[in-house]
């Protein structure tokens, strides 16, 4: 018995040396095929609830971004924080098998096949929402790159693009460059009833905005027409008051003038009844001394 090895601890024996390299994040991991990357331990279901919920949070970042390793490295580092220990190329290799199953149940109409993918509605919101990213961007940039933008970003598409980036770089570039165009070609044509779907709803958005602002101008020409009623009325007032305000005045002018031309007859008369009182006053005088 001694020299013999069982081939279950043979296989656990080959497989300590594979872990320590896992966990200290350098084990080599294979491209598109769940298990090779996903060795021991396994994921978990809530594992890879947590591993897409971060996923999705760093999304846009992923497609704005070229190269993408160190999203990765964040990626782990979050697993880490929750308690997962998986390195950078573990949660890579995930994701690319994720897509794998995520693109099968979307060329499958059957939904019983996509109930065998615990994961569907997690990728899904995923896509939908890089979708509607895209499709906003589009429409901000206008109706005359929206076309192309169309033909070369098929929202779907884009689901492995982050992870392709890197390996196009590393060799076979040319069957890669075929197989990802034919994979693109046959997901644009499922994605098309998404993107109606989406286009439809940018549009009812649209019509709603259109009539939202068609009512704020409505309103704010009422409110126009109301100001300039109030202030030709506030004129017509303002006018009205000044012309009686001047009727007043030429009255008091006219009351004033009169009263001015009486007191002048009046003091006139005073100084006639003066003079012919001095004169009486005089003559008296001139005849008493005549008699004395």
């Amino acid at each position: 018995m001694e020299g013999h090895t069982h081939p279950h601890h043979q296989y656990h024996q080959q497989q300590q040396p594979q872990q320590q390299q896992i966990s200290g994040g350098t084990t080599t991991v294979g491209v598109g095929v769940e298990g090779v990357g996903d060795r021991f331990p396994q994921w978990s279901v809530q594992e890879t609830k947590e591993f897409l919920a971060i996923r999705a949070e760093l999304d846009r970042t992923f497609m704005e971004t070229k190269r993408n390793k160190l999203l990765w490295e964040v990626i782990s580092s979050k697993m880490r924080d929750l308690g997962f220990l998986r390195s950078a190329e573990q949660c890579k290799c995930k994701w690319k098998n994720l897509v794998t199953r995520y693109k099968g149940c979307e060329t499958v109409e059957a939904e019983s096949m996509r109930q065998q993918f615990p994961f569907y509605n997690e990728m899904q919101a995923i896509f939908t929402a890089r979708m509607q990213r895209m499709l906003w961007a589009e429409t901000e940039a206008g109706p005359g790159t929206s076309t192309k933008k169309t033909k070369s970003q098929c929202p779907t598409t884009t689901m492995s693009t982050d992870d392709e980036d890197e390996d196009d770089s590393d060799g076979d570039n040319t069957t890669k460059a075929t197989k990802k165009r034919a994979k693109k070609a046959k997901i644009c044509g499922t994605s098309h009833n998404i993107t109606t779907t989406s286009i439809s709803s940018i549009n009812a958005v649209k019509e709603m905005l259109e009539r939202f602002m068609k009512q704020q101008m409505e309103m704010e020409v009422e409110w126009r027409e109301a100001y300039e009623a109030r202030e030709e009325e506030r004129r017509r007032a303002e006018n009205e008051w000044r012309q009686r305000m001047e009727a007043l005045e030429n009255e008091r002018l006219v009351f004033e003038r009169r009263w001015r031309e009486r007191e002048e007859q009046r003091r006139l008369r005073e100084d006639a009844r003066a003079d012919k009182r001095d004169a009486l006053i005089n003559a008296l005088l001139n005849k008493l001394q005549r008699d004395t």
